[in-house]
């Protein structure tokens, strides 16, 4: 873990990126819990999707991402936070695990403020999101509908 803290985010890209881009998404990458993990995880669904072919659905698939890890790093006390892209079928699956067992939930955003806008985003640009309690811990998800060009 000592390693993986010491990592900057351009190394874990590095480190990752290969791992993710497998086309069955098995692999779980592991970020440390700090805010600069936001970032890393968008590059990497970014790269991902790029070399998936899936241009429809970088924007989201980035944002959502993001959202999700930085979530996990505001509210999970863990070290570590767990990221899984999947493609399956006519869906893409971006997973997030930590180890907080308490489930998130939408909170009515202040009018101006920062904070409170994130599951709103996950709700009204994911196809279909939710939460799996684990063991140790909980999976924050995401799904989005791969339209096939015909």
């Amino acid at each position: 873990m000592a390693a993986l803290e010491r990592l900057s985010p351009t190394e874990l890209e590095q480190v990752y990126f290969g791992r993710m881009c497998e086309q069955d998404g098995s692999d779980e990458v592991v970020l440390p819990s700090r805010p600069q993990s936001a970032s890393v995880a968008r590059r990497l669904v970014l790269s991902v999707l790029q070399s998936w072919g899936l241009h429809q659905l970088l924007e989201a698939g980035e944002l959502l991402a993001g959202e999700l890890i930085a979530n996990a790093v505001r509210h999970a006390a863990g070290r570590t936070i767990g990221l899984q892209v999947q493609r399956r079928a006519g869906w893409l699956r971006v997973e997030v695990r930590d180890s907080s067992r308490a489930l998130p939930c939408r909170i009515v955003a202040e009018p101006g403020g920062e904070a409170g806008y994130g599951l709103q985003l996950v709700d009204d640009l994911a196809d279909r999101w939710g939460a799996d309690l684990l063991p140790r811990g909980k999976a924050v998800w995401f799904e989005l509908r791969i339209r096939e060009r015909g």
